[in-house]
């Protein structure tokens, strides 16, 4: 199998990019667990950085980050289309986030995986930092990576 060429780009909260970001994060994320379209809107959204990946300018898979301090913040909503899954983007849009996130000084990432991604954030780096807890009816893990040693 060969790998599409996939371009990366950070976009604004509107247009159609982002309208093709809300409809995979709905698509992957919200509707397997019964979830409205709607809900894979965040309040913060207009302030998080919004990375997406391209082919053939359709959106296959993206991640948003929120800043929570000057040097930390949370990685959220990271998805790639089925089309795509297990041809190493997952991996490719997190090194993108963390590359522009050292360049904006900031030192620290915490996210909350879903615990049966548990493994792939760990091939990461990051680790895990908390009991297992529910969130949007499912188990989750909190788990976070100093990026300065990347």
């Amino acid at each position: 199998m060969t790998t599409p060429q996939i371009t990366f780009q950070f976009i604004p909260t509107s247009g159609e990019l982002y309208k093709q970001s809300r409809a995979l994060r709905w698509l992957r994320l919200r509707h397997p667990l019964g979830f409205a379209k709607g809900t894979e809107r965040f309040e913060c959204e207009d302030d998080a950085l919004h990375l997406v990946a391209l082919h053939n300018a359709t959106v296959v898979g993206c991640v948003l980050f929120i800043a929570t301090s000057a040097t930390s913040g949370r990685l959220f909503q990271m998805v790639v289309a089925e089309s795509h899954a297990g041809m190493g983007l997952g991996k490719a849009l997190v090194r993108h986030l963390e590359e522009r996130l050292r360049n904006d000084k900031f030192e620290r990432v915490e996210l909350h995986a879903r615990c049966h991604v548990q493994g792939f954030y760990e091939r990461l780096g990051y680790t895990a930092c908390s009991d297992i807890y529910e969130e949007v009816s499912i188990p989750h893990i909190t788990m976070e990576r100093d990026i300065r040693r990347c």
